[in-house]
């Protein structure tokens, strides 16, 4: 179980990666004689190194319409400019798109002519980061990876938007203004593949409906969730990174073992209103808890085994795998007690 969620992970680290490679690393994996056949025209707004043939550089040209595509490009960077729209005639030779750029410009939903993002049939990484969309945009290419559309305005998803994006790793929809209501039991419906879901900085009050049950992340910051419905991650069973700062939790809210989860190895829990700190597993290995209000650690009713047993494990024992344990900003006094230390022998870290 734990190499499978080891090489999850790393797949994920892998795709991830990817936006931060270089265009060069990208085009040493292509056989030059490939672009052989095309002509090197290039956008007169725009820059095309010769050596990277397969990129093109539009990001802060001040553009208000996206030029015409050369049939050559893969990668398209469009960031930081002024752009409305998003139609078809630009993108009639652009056959080959993988990755689009269109962070930070001034796209709303009516200026998405309807089905030219789905006509981008190649297309992996979409990014619509920071402009004006007020819903998910429809429909979408059906071999996308990453769906980017962080600060937006987006309180609406349409029915059945992600039905078919069976290849989606990665759906960013933090800091827009989703409501419970926006959520609905078949909303990520046809996720098969979703490691990442992030829903940070929106506002909601319950824990969102029927999460794809191969996410390993899912980050809810900033919300303004208060209960943990019982049973909640036993549909999620792979889920390891979990973050819940910034919402309402109290003691009353999270079930008797709500976070008593195998697969979870990081619990983010900060700027809560817990008083005590809940159950976990033997196997987390984070758990932040700082500035909640909390103003004593038991060490009894903490520790995923007894204390007794813990003491016999010894350190090459089969002990709690507890690493990192943030507690500042809450009501303790320190010292730590002992046997939070006999308990958690792995610990390298104790913030308080």
């Amino acid at each position: 179980m734990t190499l499978k969620v080891y090489t999850s992970l790393l797949l994920l680290f892998l795709i991830n990666s990817v936006s931060t490679r270089t265009v060069r690393q990208v085009y040493d994996e292509l056989d030059p004689e490939h672009w052989s056949h095309y002509t090197f025209e290039c956008p007169r707004e725009c820059f095309c190194p010769p050596s990277f043939p397969n990129a093109l550089y539009c990001d802060n040209k001040g553009l208000k319409e996206i030029p015409a595509i050369p049939a050559r490009i893969w990668y398209l960077y469009l960031q930081n400019n002024l752009i409305e729209t998003v139609s078809e005639k630009p993108f009639e030779n652009a056959t080959h798109l993988r990755w689009i750029n269109l962070n930070k410009n001034k796209i709303t939903n009516s200026g998405i002519e309807n089905g030219v993002l789905s006509k981008l049939k190649r297309l992996l990484y979409l990014f619509l980061e920071d402009n004006e969309l007020e819903e998910v945009p429809a429909p979408l290419p059906v071999g996308l990876e990453q769906l980017r559309l962080a600060r937006n305005k987006i309180s609406r998803i349409p029915e059945g938007v992600f039905s078919n994006l069976e290849n989606l790793t990665m759906l960013d929809l933090h800091q827009n203004s989703l409501l419970d209501s926006a959520l609905q039991s078949d909303t990520f419906q046809g996720l098969n593949s979703l490691m990442q879901l992030n829903i940070a900085k929106n506002s909601l009050k319950k824990m969102p409906l029927s999460i794809p049950a191969n996410t390993l992340q899912l980050f809810l910051d900033n919300n303004s969730i208060e209960v943990i419905p019982e049973n909640y991650f036993s549909a999620i069973p792979k889920v390891t990174f979990l973050r819940l700062n910034y919402n309402k939790l109290s003691d009353d809210g999270i079930p008797p073992n709500g976070f008593n989860v195998s697969s979870i190895l990081d619990l983010q829990l900060s700027h809560n209103q817990l008083t005590k700190i809940p159950p976990i597993n033997a196997h987390l290995e984070h758990l932040h808890l700082d500035h909640n209000r909390i103003k004593n650690v038991n060490a009894t009713q903490i520790c995923p085994v007894s204390i007794a047993v813990a003491e016999d494990y010894g350190f090459y024992g089969n002990t709690p795998r507890l690493r990192y344990l943030r507690l500042d900003g809450n009501e303790i006094q320190p010292p730590i007690p002992l046997d939070i230390m006999i308990c958690f022998r792995l610990l390298q870290a104790v913030v308080i």
